[in-house]
């Protein structure tokens, strides 16, 4: 194929989950679905911890803010590849592909920061349990949120900055159903060289960082239980950072597994049809985890909604 480069190109092609027309209202009506089913789940969330008093604690206040970026971080790629497909076209726009790399680079990598954070939250709260409200004051609960925000925006913008000076080649074709940085990156006729290391050096710091600092936190809580004496204790301990952990594992779980069959097969529909697992699924099932065995989120909502009829 004849490569030549174009710093003016108007737009990227997606390839989408399947090319066979015959499974595109299928796709349509299942993405739509769980698309409806994440915001949803997690507006529930935070309409239960801002309408309750109860609630209003660190963990909640953490929660609250993941399901914020939860509803950001999936709105950033499933509308469009809806409208792609009822409109039965596979164009994004240039500038429309650099906004979408941002965004979904900036809640994706939010979503760590803020699990880090519900991490270290339970963490001083079982291994500190008398001096948990002294350490996660609200000075300190909205530092450590706003930090994450700012770090992440930092990060997404050089990230997309470094994008911007690239120049493609003819075939623009990305074997996903959003603007995945790496997939961008490979269609690239310049050199690349800046880009990947930048790549690699976020995904160190920021992804593999993060993980170690959760997994930092919960080797202390571990401790700390089996420092309990009671199994009543232990148990009550370990139900109070259940669901977080559930959430990390599948987030990381998810994350892992999508990148390595992307590095297996980096052209391939298949890394596509994985990441929908990590860009779709799991947000949709985080306020499952957090709520149906939660007995705060499920009172809240309870007492907003009978208390209304």
């Amino acid at each position: 194929m004849e490569s030549k480069n174009d710093t003016k190109i108007s737009e990227f092609l997606l390839q989408g989950i399947a090319e066979d027309p015959e499974l595109q209202p299928l796709i349509f009506g299942l993405f739509l679905s769980m698309h409806l089913v994440t915001v949803l789940g997690n507006l529930l969330i935070i309409l239960a911890t801002i309408s309750d008093s109860q609630l209003y604690t660190p963990m909640y206040f953490f929660l609250s803010n993941l399901s914020f970026v939860d509803v950001c971080f999936t709105s950033t790629t499933v509308p469009k590849m809806l409208v792609n497909i009822q409109t039965e076209r596979k164009a994004i726009t240039y500038e429309g592909c650099i906004v979408q790399i941002y965004f979904f680079i900036l809640f994706g990598v939010l979503d760590n920061f803020l699990l880090t954070v519900m991490a270290y939250d339970r963490f001083v709260a079982i291994c500190h349990p008398l001096h948990y409200t002294v350490i996660m004051n609200h000075r300190l609960c909205v530092s450590l949120v706003l930090a994450s925000w700012i770090t992440s925006a930092l990060n997404s913008l050089l990230q997309s900055l470094m994008v911007l000076r690239l120049s493609f080649c003819t075939d623009l074709e990305i074997p996903h159903f959003f603007c995945e940085l790496n997939q961008v990156v490979l269609l690239a006729c310049s050199d690349t060289f800046p880009n990947d290391m930048l790549m690699y050096f976020a995904a160190g710091l920021l992804f593999c960082g993060l993980l170690a600092g959760i997994l930092y936190s919960y080797s202390k809580i571990v401790s700390s239980i089996r420092a309990i004496s009671s199994a009543q204790g232990k148990y009550k301990a370990f139900s109070t950072c259940a669901s977080h952990l559930s959430v990390v594992s599948l987030f990381y779980g998810t994350g892992f597994g999508v990148y390595l069959s992307s590095a297996a097969a980096q052209s391939s529909p298949s890394s596509a049809t994985a990441s929908v697992m990590c860009t779709v699924v799991t947000p949709m099932l985080n306020p499952f985890i957090y709520s149906l065995r939660n007995k705060d989120i499920t009172g809240a909502l309870r007492r907003l909604f009978v208390g209304k009829l």
